[in-house]
């Protein structure tokens, strides 16, 4: 598989945050926040910055998820990405 122009495939990681407290967000307060992280599956071919491997914090909004095959991926644009690790 590979994304035309800017587009990005990303499996999605699954976090779990921890507050300065000790407390444990469930998946429901993580729903809240407006950014995801990912691992990049396959970078567009018009994408310059961003390699396979990378990991990702994107903007959940401007993203959709889409099933190739049988495993689920995120789709998104090069300029949705915020940072990279």
């Amino acid at each position: 598989m590979k994304p035309i122009g800017k587009y990005i495939i990303v499996s999605q990681i699954d976090e779990t945050v921890k507050t300065d407290s000790g407390l444990m967000l469930s998946g429901e307060d993580m729903n809240q926040f407006r950014y995801r992280c990912g691992v990049v599956v396959e970078p567009g071919t018009d994408v310059k910055h961003i390699v396979k491997g990378d990991k990702i914090y994107y903007d959940k909004a401007q993203s959709f998820v889409m099933m190739i095959g049988a495993f689920q991926y995120t789709i998104l644009r090069e300029t949705d990405v915020v940072v990279v690790e």
